[in-house]
């Protein structure tokens, strides 16, 4: 089985730390590949930077097709349903996939994200799938995601102090960080906290093998119908649909 993780951003230690996240907990006959494209902003933060890397996060699907299962590396989950659309194997996203796993392990759970700018983001993204009726807050801890790379970044005190008053507060039940970045600091978190603290990659990484050993497809009816042919000019004269599979 072939899991190919697209970080949509051009930041590769982002990328590297997302490999990581999902070898850690893939099956040793789960082959992890973990890519970024050449064009795009280096970090997404906001509707923004969200139109300007989907069409090449669609081209890294084209590029890597031999893979059984994509994951998009955004917890934004930017570009998910356009991504849907080309391909009738399983595309996860992380944002999502967390929401996910977060209902099967509590009652209600808190979501803290990077920016203020990405709150209505993922507010919409939970209303969307449904989760907002035990999604009990989203918040954030003014932290932009390449500061999450920094070695003398304060992130993880800041994440601790949001935790705490999500628990007090919002009485969340369990925690799922926002953020693709935060991946490397959930086990410390969920020992320090005792509750669920859930990261994307390894929750989408989960999903995607029992999704492709289940051999389920994604639909091809009603919105994630194949795109029609039709000309692309310009700039995106390469980015008309191309099946696959």
């Amino acid at each position: 089985m072939i899991i190919c993780i697209i970080n949509p951003n051009t930041t590769k230690s982002m990328t590297e730390k997302m490999e990581i996240a999902s070898k850690k907990v893939a099956s040793n006959d789960t082959k992890i590949i973990a890519t970024s494209p050449k064009n795009g902003p280096e970090s997404i933060e906001g509707y923004y930077d969200e139109v300007f890397c989907t069409p090449s996060l669609i081209e890294e699907v084209y590029l890597n097709k031999e893979a059984d299962a994509f994951i998009i590396g955004c917890f934004d989950d930017t570009g998910l349903d356009a991504v849907r659309t080309i391909t009738s194997k399983p595309v996860l996203g992380i944002g999502d996939s967390s929401f996910h796993v977060a209902s099967l392990l509590a009652g209600s759970f808190s979501v803290i994200t990077t920016l203020e700018v990405s709150v209505p983001i993922l507010k919409n993204n939970i209303l969307k799938r449904g989760f907002d009726r035990i999604c009990v807050n989203v918040s954030s801890v003014n932290v932009p995601v390449l500061e999450l790379e920094k070695e003398d970044s304060n992130s993880l005190l800041l994440l601790e102090e949001e935790i705490d008053r999500s628990i007090n507060q919002d009485k969340a039940e369990s925690i799922v960080l926002g953020c693709a970045g935060m991946s490397e600091f959930a086990e410390q978190l969920e020992k320090k906290f005792s509750l669920p603290v859930i990261e994307g990659v390894s929750s989408a990484t989960i999903l995607a093998e029992g999704l492709v050993r289940m051999k389920k497809n994604t639909t091809k009816l009603g919105g994630y119908s194949y795109p029609r042919s039709k000309t692309y000019s310009g700039i995106y004269k390469s980015s008309q649909f191309k099946k696959f599979d």
